[in-house]
C-alpha cells in the first residue's frame, strides 16, 4: 500500500499530497521503470549498474527552476568520467522532453519520463497527487545499488546544491574504485 502524506510540501499556500514514502541514505535504491524518448522502457539502475548514478527528480522541464538545474547538470556531465551517469525525471511526455532537450542542446544528462506508471515517483516518495508531478530531489546511487546522497528540497522552486551533489558523486566513484 503507498503511503499518502500531507504534511511535506507546499503548492502555494496548501499542503500538496504526496504519494510514497521517503527512501534513506543506506537502503538499497529500489527498482524503477521509466519511459524514454520512444517510449520504450527504461531502468536506470540497471541500464547504469556498475556505475555511480544521479538522479535528478524534477516538476517540469518547462519551468524555470527545472531547465535551469538539468542544464547545470548538463554541464555537470560533460566534465565528469564515464563512471558517473546522471538521469534526469519528470512526468513530462517523452516527446516534450525530447523537444526540450534539443533546444536547450542538453545531450550528456539521459532525461526519463515517469509519466506512464509513476513507478520512480511512488517508490522514492516523490509524486505531489494534485498535479501528478515530482517533487524535485536528487539521489546518488553507488556502484552496488546503495543510496549514498538523499536530498529532498523543501521546496519545489529551491535548486539544489550542485557542487556538494558532484563532490558526493565523485566520492562515491572514487571510494567504489578503491
Amino acid at each position: 500500500m503507498v503511503s499518502i502524506r500531507t504534511d511535506v510540501i507546499k503548492l502555494g499556500d496548501r499542503w500538496a499530497t504526496v504519494l510514497g514514502d521517503d527512501v534513506q541514505v543506506g537502503q538499497v535504491a529500489p527498482e524503477f521503470t521509466c519511459v524514454g524518448p520512444a517510449w520504450e522502457p527504461v531502468n536506470p539502475l540497471q541500464e547504469s549498474r556498475g556505475k555511480v548514478i544521479i538522479l535528478s527528480a524534477v516538476p517540469s522541464l518547462d519551468t524555470n527552476v527545472c531547465d535551469r538545474e538539468t542544464r547545470r547538470f548538463n554541464e555537470e556531465a560533460a566534465k565528469l568520467s564515464d563512471d558517473i551517469v546522471i538521469y534526469t525525471i519528470s512526468t513530462d511526455f517523452p516527446m516534450a522532453q525530447k523537444r526540450w532537450c534539443g533546444a536547450a542542446g542538453v545531450d550528456k544528462v539521459r532525461v526519463v519520463s515517469d509519466v506512464l506508471e509513476t513507478d520512480f515517483g511512488l517508490k522514492y516518495g516523490l509524486l505531489i497527487k494534485e498535479r501528478r508531478f515530482l517533487r524535485r530531489a536528487v539521489f546518488i546511487v553507488d556502484r552496488e545499488g546503495r543510496l549514498v546522497y538523499v536530498n529532498y528540497l523543501p521546496s519545489l522552486g529551491q535548486e539544489p546544491n550542485y557542487d556538494e551533489v558532484i563532490a558526493a558523486a565523485k566520492q562515491a566513484a572514487n571510494a567504489s574504485a578503491a
